[in-house]
């Protein structure tokens, strides 16, 4: 039985929780949400939605978090979808153990991120967004000699299933009908933050095309857009094209 421990490393305001979805409700595999989430709070002290209660509810010590993300996988279930945000990796995290797991990026153009994330937050850095923190890690594996397999969130929603099953088979496993469609409503999985994120995707019941919009930012805001899209561009040139 192929056991597999997979990695998705994605930024904010992107289809990351849907694709958690997608994944859980697989019959083979089990998911975990944002798992440095409450390491990160703890170490920047920034204030997010309900910081205090995430903190409080999980795992402060990123060495503990690391150690059980390559440890038995819970359940016993063949595989294992670790749903991260990139830039909760702080620069004191080591990386040895990300090198065990088979590793995915998600991305998503850095305008439709900003103006998503300003929606919630009152301002926002290039480093909020975390594709400068996929940009390099992307980089790092790619040097050890294991480039990982990019998605791009625009492109994916044109074709999931065609997406989903290019990625089944670069991780060596088989794909299920049952990653495109899911009950709607919460999971006993979701972060405990998932009261202040999570609304679209509890009513959701699988993936949404996605609809054209006309993106304005502020200067400040774009300038972070921009300072984002060179990293950007270089993982979508390298992006799964089932």
């Amino acid at each position: 039985m192929t056991r597999l421990r997979i990695a998705m490393w994605s930024g904010p305001r992107n289809i990351s929780t849907a694709m958690m979805r997608a994944w859980e409700n697989r019959e083979d595999c089990v998911v975990s949400d944002e798992p440095l989430y409450a390491a990160y709070l703890a170490r920047t002290g920034l204030d997010h939605p309900g910081a205090a209660a995430v903190i409080a509810a999980g795992e402060t010590d990123w060495r503990q978090v690391s150690r059980a993300l390559v440890g038995p996988i819970p359940g016993g279930a063949p595989l294992w979808y670790q749903k991260h945000m990139s830039h909760h990796l702080l620069p004191e995290m080591d990386h040895a153990w990300i090198h065990d797991l088979a590793n995915v990026f998600l991305v998503r153009d850095p305008a439709e991120v900003v103006a998503s994330y300003l929606k919630s937050r009152a301002t926002v850095t290039p480093e909020d967004i975390g594709l400068l923190q996929q940009d390099r890690l992307h980089a790092e594996l790619t040097a050890a000699g294991a480039a990982p397999p990019v998605i791009d969130a625009t492109d994916f929603l044109q074709a999931p299933e065609a997406h989903l099953r290019a990625l089944c088979d670069r991780l060596g496993i088989a794909f299920s009908a049952r990653m495109l469609a899911w009950p709607a409503g919460p999971r006993d999985s979701d972060g405990i933050w998932a009261p202040y994120w999570y609304d679209s995707v509890w009513r959701s019941t699988g993936f949404e095309r996605p609809r054209p919009r006309d993106i304005e930012l502020a200067p400040a805001a774009r300038a972070v857009a921009e300072a984002c899209r060179p990293a950007y561009e270089r993982l979508h040139a390298l992006r799964l094209r089932p």
